[in-house]
C-alpha cells in the first residue's frame, strides 16, 4: 500500500456519501459511566500534546487513513453494513476520552479518563453531500472534513466515505491516531472487502473474534505503571537523552529552521526507490543482519555521516507492540520506540554499518516494549510538547504479509497521512509486491528540501548497488554470503516493524 497524502492518491470526480456516527449515539456519551480501562500511554500523549498545541494557538491535524476501490456499481445499504460489522469488530472505535471536571484552580480537567460504548449503541448516519466533477475540489472538500471529523481533540474521532460512480466506488476512511497504526491500516481494504462481499451473497463472515486494544492498553498500562525512576529501561533512556544534549533526536542533517519561528508547514517526499528485483537482493544481502530493515538503517547512517558529519546516528526506532499473534488482527496503536546509537564513525563501508546497527537493534529493541511517555515522565524532564512529533523516526515496514496486499495495485489502494505542521522527518520505507516505496513529511523549507532530495538519492543509489554485489555474489557462486558477513549460526531473527 503506497503512503501518500489525500492530494495524491489519484481521486476521481463522483457523488460523494459519508458516514459519521448517528446523533442520537454521540448523545448517549454524556450518560455514559468511565471505562475502568485507562488509555494507553501513547494515546494519552498524543491527546495532550494535540491539547498543548492548540493552546498556543494552532490546529495541527494528525489523522491516518486509507484509500481504495470497489469495483462495480456498489449497494449502499450493504456498503454502510459492512462498514458497521467493521466498526462493531474493532473496540477501540466506540471508545473515547474525556477530561475529568476541572480543579479549582485549573480552567481544564488534568486527568484523561476513558468511556466506552455499547455495540448495540452504535448506530452510522449516512449524508449524501453530492456530485463532485471538479477533480481538484473534491481532495480539498475530504481534507477539510477528516480535519474535523478526524480530530484528536473530540469524538467521534473518524469518519467513513465514498465516492460513487458507476464502474466503481473509491473509499476514504479517515482516523484520529489514537485508534490505528499504519498496519491497522493496511488491513482495513481486505476486512472490508470481505465484508462487503458477504453482505451482498447475504452471508455472514466467518471469522474469530478480535482481540480488543482497549484491553491492550490495560494490560499495557498496569506493566508500564510497575516500574519506577530506578529501573534499568529507565536509565538508558537517561542515558541517551543526554548524548542527545537533553532532547529527543531529529533527523541529523540541516533542516534550515529557526529556533526562535514558528512551528513550520510541513512537505510531503514520496519516490519509488527500487523494483522488486532489486528490493529482493537486497533484503538477501541485509538478511544475515536481519533483514531490510537494519538496512535502511545502516544505509541512513552512512549517508546522514557523507551530508552532516554527524560520527554517532542517534535515533528512536519505532517496533510493533504486537507480542502475542491474539493482537495480530486487532486496530489499535501497538507502537514502541527504542533508543539506538551507531556509532559509524567507526566503520569504512556498509557491512561494517550493518554490523552496528544489527548489535545495537539486539540490545535495545526489548526497550521499546516500555511506553516512552511514561518514561519521560519518570525521569522528569519537562518534554511539554509543541510539535506533534516528540522525534523524527525511519520507519522500515514489509507488508507482503498482508492479507489482500497482492491486490493493492489493482484496488489503487493507498495508506493517508496527513502533512500540515511540524518540525521533525517522519521518513517510511514500505516494502510492497512491486518493490520499496519511500515517504515523508518533513519541513517546508528550502534546506530541509534540499537535504533530503540528497538523502533519497543516496539511499537509492546504495540498495541499488548493494543488490548488484549481491547478484554477484549468486553469480559467482558465493551463496549470497561474502567472507565478511555473519555465519548462519550468528543471524538474528527476522525484525519487522509495523509503526
Amino acid at each position: 500500500m503506497r503512503i501518500t497524502d489525500i492530494q495524491r492518491c489519484e481521486i476521481r470526480p463522483g457523488r460523494l456519501v459519508t458516514w459519521t456516527l448517528h446523533p442520537t449515539t454521540v448523545e448517549t456519551v454524556a450518560g455514559l459511566p468511565e471505562d475502568a480501562r485507562p488509555p494507553a500511554y501513547v494515546q494519552e500523549a498524543h491527546v495532550r500534546t494535540a491539547r498543548s498545541v492548540r493552546e498556543d494557538g494552532l490546529f495541527v491535524p494528525t489523522w491516518l487513513g486509507t484509500a481504495f476501490d470497489i469495483p462495480g456499481r456498489v449497494d449502499l445499504d450493504v456498503l454502510q453494513g459492512a462498514l458497521r460489522a467493521w466498526t462493531l469488530r474493532h473496540e477501540t472505535l466506540r471508545s473515547g476520552f474525556r477530561w475529568t471536571d476541572p480543579a479549582p484552580c485549573s480552567p481544564l480537567g488534568d486527568e484523561l479518563r476513558r468511556f466506552t460504548l455499547s455495540p448495540e449503541a452504535v448506530v452510522l448516519h449516512r449524508e449524501d453531500v453530492g456530485d463532485f466533477q471538479d477533480g481538484a475540489a473534491l481532495p480539498r472538500y475530504l481534507q477539510d472534513r477528516f480535519d474535523i471529523a478526524a480530530d484528536a481533540l473530540a469524538w467521534p474521532n473518524f469518519i467513513y466515505s465514498a465516492v460513487v460512480r458507476d464502474d466503481s466506488t473509491s473509499i476514504y476512511m479517515a482516523f484520529d491516531h489514537t485508534n490505528v497504526d499504519s498496519y491497522s491500516v493496511f488491513r482495513i481494504p481486505h476486512e472490508i472487502h470481505q465484508l462487503y462481499t458477504a453482505g451482498l451473497a447475504g452471508r455472514a463472515v466467518d471469522s474469530t473474534p478480535v482481540a480488543s486494544y482497549v484491553d491492550f492498553c490495560a494490560t499495557e498500562r498496569t506493566h508500564a505503571d510497575g516500574i519506577d525512576e530506578t529501573h534499568a529501561i529507565v536509565a538508558d533512556w537517561r542515558k541517551f537523552i543526554a548524548r542527545c544534549d537533553g532532547r529527543l533526536p531529529n533527523f541529523p542533517v540541516d533542516l534550515g529552521l529557526d529556533p526562535e519561528g514558528p512551528l513550520p508547514t510541513q512537505k510531503l517526499m514520496r519516490d519509488w526507490l527500487t523494483d522488486d528485483a532489486d528490493a529482493a537482493a537486497f533484503e538477501a544481502y541485509c538478511r544475515p543482519y536481519g533483514g531490510s530493515m537494519v538496512g535502511i538503517l545502516a544505509a541512513t547512517a552512512l549517508i546522514v555521516r557523507e551530508i552532516s558529519g554527524v560520527q554517532v546516528y542517534r535515533t528512536v526506532v519505532p517496533f510493533h507492540t504486537r507480542a502475542r499473534s491474539e493482537w495480530s488482527d486487532s486496530v489499535g496503536w501497538y507502537v514502541g520506540g527504542a533508543p539506538i546509537e551507531i556509532p559509524v564513525g567507526q566503520v569504512s563501508d556498509f557491512d561494517g554499518a550493518l554490523d552496528l546497527v544489527r548489535t545495537a537493534l539486539r540490545a535495545k529493541r526489548p526497550l521499546s516494549r516500555m511506553p516512552i511517555a511514561r518514561v519521560l515522565k519518570l525521569l522528569g524532564s519537562d518534554f511539554r510538547p509543541t510539535s506533534p512529533d516528540l522525534y523524527s523516526i525511519v520507519s522500515f515496514v514489509d507488508t507482503r504479509d498482508v492479507p489482500g496486499s497482492e491486490h493493492w495495485q489493482d484496488l489503487n489502494a493507498y495508506g493517508l497521512i496527513r502533512v500540515s505542521y511540524g518540525d521533525q522527518v517522519c521518513a517510511w520505507t514500505t516494502r510492497l509486491h512491486e518493490g520499496l516505496q519511500f515517504a515523508a513529511r518533513y519541513p517546508d523549507t528550502d534546506v530541509a528540501q534540499k537535504n533530503m532530495r540528497l538523502y533519497v538519492d543516496r539511499l537509492r543509489d546504495l540498495i541499488i548497488s548493494t543488490a548488484a554485489r549481491q547478484a554477484s555474489f549468486r553469480g559467482a557462486g558465493n551463496c549470497a554470503t561474502s567472507p565478511h558477513r555473519p555465519a548462519a549460526d550468528e543471524r538474528p531473527t527476522r525484525t519487522l516493524t509495523r509503526p
